[in-house]
């Protein structure tokens, strides 16, 4: 299975008995959206609702952590998912949130994970069937193991900012990286980490939700300065949309990449951390 799936390859999976649905829809809290309620209303048909805002480590000091791999197993054996499963991801956020998902489903050593290419905007948009209620996960054992995916921490982006080693790249709107619109989190300051690169995470997608082709994928990396031979680390204002980055590169086959998973909701609320505003330099 590819790590890109289509509508069209998802319909004719439906109902294989090792298939994995899996709905990962969140919403930034100024959206008004409830997905827990949506995913009731309409879903694909025997997906799961994974929700995503609390698949989180609550004992982390750092905002929405990623879960422990307990944590995750926990959550995987609740709604009845296998390491060996094959996982399709999808969300109908603004956000791409199916992109946070698929970095934790990886990181805990689910073998075969994919994203629905355009989620559950395309597949409602192609008159694709669609069903109501809770989903239906019978308990089950989830092992997980240490799989793909790196993640930084404060004090490495600190030690970065001094070596340089790592390019760190923002998948936030370039308004709020400039430092020009206030965050939305209270206590939050304005800006962005000194020496980052801006590369707005919708600017890896098509218009209807879907992934650019690599070639897109590609220029939209080099407009934003960013040199592929180096390492990159993404980072956004919770960790989410800095996933959508990590996918499009994982498409590419670039592998030296990393998840700052505190981004901007720890570091702006750090009154000590140095920041900067305006473009990037």
């Amino acid at each position: 299975m590819d790590s890109l799936v289509s509508i069209g390859w998802l319909a004719e999976q439906l109902g294989a008995p090792d298939l994995a649905i899996i709905d990962a829809s969140a919403h930034l809290p100024d959206a008004g959206r409830d997905p827990a309620a949506e995913f009731v209303a309409a879903h694909i048909p025997g997906a799961l609702h994974l929700d995503l805002a609390t698949l989180k480590d609550p004992d982390s000091p750092v905002p929405s952590a990623l879960p422990s791999a307990e944590q995750f197993a926990a959550r995987m054996a609740a709604l009845g998912v296998s390491e060996a499963d094959r996982i399709v991801i999808y969300d109908d956020s603004d956000v791409k949130t199916s992109a946070r998902a698929w970095f934790i489903f990886r990181l805990h050593g689910a073998k075969q994970v994919a994203i629905l290419d355009g989620g559950l905007g395309k597949w409602r948009a192609e008159g694709r069937p669609l069903e109501s209620g809770s989903d239906s996960g019978e308990a089950g054992r989830f092992v997980p193991s240490a799989g793909p995916g790196d993640v930084r921490f404060k004090a490495d982006i600190l030690t970065n900012l001094e070596s340089g080693e790592e390019q760190l790249v923002d998948a936030r709107g370039a308004a709020r990286f400039r430092g020009e619109l206030p965050d939305f989190r209270p206590g939050v300051a304005e800006g962005h980490i000194p020496g980052s690169k801006n590369l707005p995470f919708d600017m890896v997608l098509k218009e209807d939700g879907t992934f650019k082709d690599e070639a897109g994928i590609r220029a939209a990396f080099a407009e934003a300065g960013v040199d592929f031979d180096r390492p990159v680390v993404t980072t956004c204002g919770s960790g989410v949309t800095a996933a959508v980055l990590l996918f499009a590169m994982d498409l590419l086959g670039k592998r030296d990449v990393a998840l700052y998973d505190g981004s901007w909701s720890e570091w702006g609320a750090d009154p000590d951390t140095p920041k900067a505003t305006g473009a990037a330099s």
